[in-house]
């Protein structure tokens, strides 16, 4: 697959809206293409017609992976000074045409066994890869996945703890406010609590951190308000339970504190003579485990991604190429 049309796939791809959620016409368009190339193509269901693309050829050992699942706001490509624009262009549309350039790379050299396996839903929980994990080809014993990762191999990446922080009160009207018990205050109390908080670390990955990306509270401004909420995430760099605990002991006195979500931070294998890293983002590794021993990279940056301005520069595709043919090459071979 030449250049050309790796940018031209790539931008297919980009100008299709597959925000996590409606999938299911990015999925078509990846297993028409693997199809038409020769490839055995498994469209592996996970709800409301998404589901996951799985290509192979023989028996892999070595798998290339990645998501085709984007965040809001879907926007379309354009291609200007040498870089590819659009929502999903680095995270993880251009990643994946990559993957399959370099396994068309690898079967005109005559690898015959090579797997390629692109999952819903990693933007929102990760069901995609949940499910692939229970349909594990079973030869693959190493997964290439792939994220914006500026083509370094990852030496580890944070998890993500996700809580639910729950105020209860009591209405009445605010010209009463004595009758009253405003659960907004006392989520504000606990939401400044947190700031005060002292948070797990780690050598190699820093000190825990935290953002509070969601509040919801309140009817009217004239009514004492007696429900709020706020959604807590956590990228962490240890085992969850300890931050959980931390958070607990800091918010109880104000609010309850539900479990959402838990990523857990994970440890790579890296190959000499690539350059590495460590990342702050969660990835689908942790859910893929039954895929083989994980490696992580890919072209773009986790900078742009998710940004209103995303792209992926055109020459770090055709490196993620190389690099991609690169591991599998050594793995296969070692």
């Amino acid at each position: 697959m030449d250049l050309l049309t790796q940018i031209r796939l790539t931008r297919e791809l980009v100008d299709i809206d597959s925000t996590t959620g409606r999938e299911g016409e990015a999925g078509a368009a990846l297993a028409r293409t693997l199809r038409g190339l020769g490839y055995h193509v498994i469209e592996q269901p996970v709800s409301d017609g998404r589901f996951n693309v799985y290509a192979s050829l023989g028996q892999p050992a070595v798998v290339f992976s990645t998501h085709f699942d984007c965040v809001p706001p879907f926007f379309p490509s354009r291609e200007e000074q040498g870089r590819v624009y659009g929502r999903g262009s680095c995270d993880a549309k251009g990643i994946a045409v990559a993957q399959i350039a370099a396994a068309e790379q690898l079967r005109a050299a005559g690898f015959g066994d090579i797997g390629l396996l692109f999952v819903v839903g990693e933007e929102r929980g990760s069901d995609g890869a949940k499910l692939a994990n229970t349909l594990a080809s079973g030869s693959s014993r190493f997964l290439i996945n792939g994220e914006p990762t500026d083509n370094r191999l990852a030496r580890a990446t944070r998890g993500v703890y996700r809580s639910r922080l729950h105020a209860s009160g009591r209405a009445a009207h605010s010209s009463q406010p004595e009758l009253g018990e405003s659960a907004v205050e006392k989520l504000v109390d606990a939401i400044v609590a947190l700031r005060d908080a002292a948070w797990p670390s780690d050598p190699d990955l820093g000190t825990t951190y935290y953002t509070v990306g969601v509040i919801k509270g309140g009817v009217a401004p004239n009514v004492i308000p007696a429900a709020a909420e706020a959604e807590v995430l956590f990228r962490t760099v240890s085992d969850h339970v300890e931050v959980r605990r931390r958070l607990e002991a800091v918010v109880t006195p104000f609010v309850s504190a539900e479990e959402v979500h838990v990523v857990p931070p994970v440890r790579l294998a890296t190959v000499p003579g690539f350059d590495t890293a460590v990342f702050n983002f969660t990835t689908d590794v942790p859910f893929l485990d039954r895929w083989g021993a994980p490696l992580l990279i890919g072209p773009g940056s986790i900078n742009v991604a998710h940004t209103a301005d995303e792209y992926v520069e055109v020459e770090e595709l055709r490196r993620a190429v190389d690099h991609y043919v690169s591991l599998a090459r050594g793995l296969t071979l070692a």
